[in-house]
Parts: C-alpha cells; sequence; structure tokens
C-alpha cells in the first residue's frame, strides 16, 4: 500500500474498508439518508486508475453531501498538482502511485487562501472576505 498523506484531521491509518472504482455509482452503497453501512466505514478509497480521470471528484462529494465524516482517500495516479482540488472536493487523504513530497503538498495546499465558490472544506470565499463576513 502507498504512503498515506494526510489532507485534513479525519485523515486515519489503515486500509480502505471500501474501494470505489470510477465507473461506481457511491450512492448504490448507502441511502442519502443515514448512509446505510458507509456511516460503520473508517476509510473509504476512491481510485484514480488515470490522473485525468476526474470521475472520484464527484464520489468524493457525494460522499460528503451524504453525510460521511470518515476518511475520504484517493488511491492511485494522483499528483501534488490535484491536492488542493482533492481536498475541495472532500477528500481527506491520498495514496499516491508514486510519493509526493510534503514540503511540496503542504505548498500547493496553502497557495489559494480564499476562493469564489464553497467546497467541500470549511474555507471562506472571496465574497465573505470582501463584505467583512469572514477574514482570508
Amino acid at each position: 500500500m502507498p504512503e498515506v498523506l494526510a489532507l485534513d484531521a479525519r485523515a486515519r491509518d489503515g486500509a480502505p474498508e471500501l474501494m470505489v472504482e470510477p465507473g461506481d455509482d457511491v450512492r448504490a452503497h448507502g441511502g442519502f439518508a443515514n448512509l446505510g453501512g458507509l456511516g460503520n466505514l473508517g476509510v473509504i478509497g476512491i481510485a484514480f486508475p488515470r490522473f485525468r480521470d476526474g470521475r472520484g471528484y464527484s464520489s468524493a462529494r457525494i460522499l460528503r453531501e451524504m453525510g460521511f465524516d470518515g476518511d475520504v482517500r484517493a488511491v492511485g495516479d494522483v499528483t501534488v498538482d490535484q491536492l488542493l482540488f482533492l481536498k475541495r472536493a472532500g477528500f481527506s487523504s491520498v495514496a499516491p502511485e508514486r510519493p509526493i513530497d510534503p514540503a511540496a503538498a503542504g505548498a500547493a495546499l496553502a497557495r489559494w487562501p480564499v476562493f469564489y465558490q464553497r467546497g467541500a472544506g470549511e474555507r471562506v470565499t472571496a465574497f465573505d472576505v470582501r463584505h467583512g463576513n469572514a477574514e482570508g
């Protein structure tokens, strides 16, 4: 198993208890109301067989919208350039095929302090900052 890089505090040790492949519909694994059996899982892995296959971003976002608060892990061909987007979609860790330098990961995750649209994380929007609703 590749080394796991945490993107936020929800990251956990251990292998994924469920792997979601690019063609899978995560909604089939649990109901929207109560997550079915997914609420009992600690780590759900989402496969990235190729870095240019973006279907996993949707799977992570759907899991977070369903209320899953465990570790959603991107597994496979992910690069440092994707880390910020993965985090914004709801991923809490990555297990990349090729090691990612922790310093480069930190720089990538800190590059943009605010965004125009809300993501799955707790970041405020540029609108909030401009209108005094939050600090950037």
